[in-house]
C-alpha cells in the first residue's frame, strides 16, 4: 500500500467518524427537542396557539434557533477537528472553512490542506442531509401550530 493510498484511508476513517458523531449528535438533538414539545401540556396549547400570534411567533423562533444551535455544534466540531489534525491551523480560517463546507456553499479549497480535503467534501454531504433533515423536522414542528 502506498503512502497515497494510506492517506486516502486515514481521510476516509476520521471522515466517516465525522459523520456519524455528527449525526448522532443532530438525531439526539431533534429528538429533544421533539420530546421537549410533545408534554400533554404542549401538544393541548399548541392546539390553541395562532401560528401568527405573539406566542406562535416565539414557538417558531424558539425551534429555529434550537436548530441553529445544534448545527453550529456541528459546524464547530468540524473546524476544531481540521484544527487538531493540523489541516487549517488557525480558528477563523478553520471556522469559515466549515462553515462553508457544510452549508455547501464551497468557496474553495485554499483554506485546507490538500491531506485532507476530502474531509471537506464529507462535510458538505452531511451539510446537505442534515440541513434537510432539520427542515423536514421544522416543518413538522409549525405543522401542530396550524389552527384548526
Amino acid at each position: 500500500m502506498t503512502a497515497l493510498d494510506q492517506n486516502l484511508l486515514i481521510q476516509f476513517a476520521v471522515s466517516s467518524v465525522m459523520v456519524v458523531f455528527c449525526v448522532v449528535i443532530h438525531g439526539l438533538g431533534l429528538f429533544g427537542l421533539n420530546r421537549a414539545m410533545r408534554t400533554e401540556t404542549s401538544i393541548e396549547r399548541l392546539k390553541r396557539i395562532d401560528p401568527l400570534s405573539p406566542r406562535g411567533t416565539a414557538f417558531t423562533l424558539g425551534v429555529v434557533i434550537a436548530m441553529l444551535a445544534l448545527h453550529g455544534i456541528e459546524i464547530w466540531l468540524f473546524a476544531l477537528a481540521y484544527m487538531a489534525l493540523g489541516a487549517i491551523p488557525q480558528l477563523e480560517p478553520a471556522l469559515y472553512f466549515s462553515t462553508i463546507s457544510y452549508s455547501t456553499v464551497g468557496y474553495s479549497d485554499v483554506h485546507i490542506s490538500p491531506e485532507w480535503r476530502l474531509l471537506g467534501a464529507f462535510e458538505s454531504v452531511l451539510g446537505i442531509f442534515l440541513l434537510g433533515w432539520s427542515t423536514a423536522f421544522f416543518f413538522r414542528m409549525t405543522g401542530r401550530i396550524d389552527p384548526h
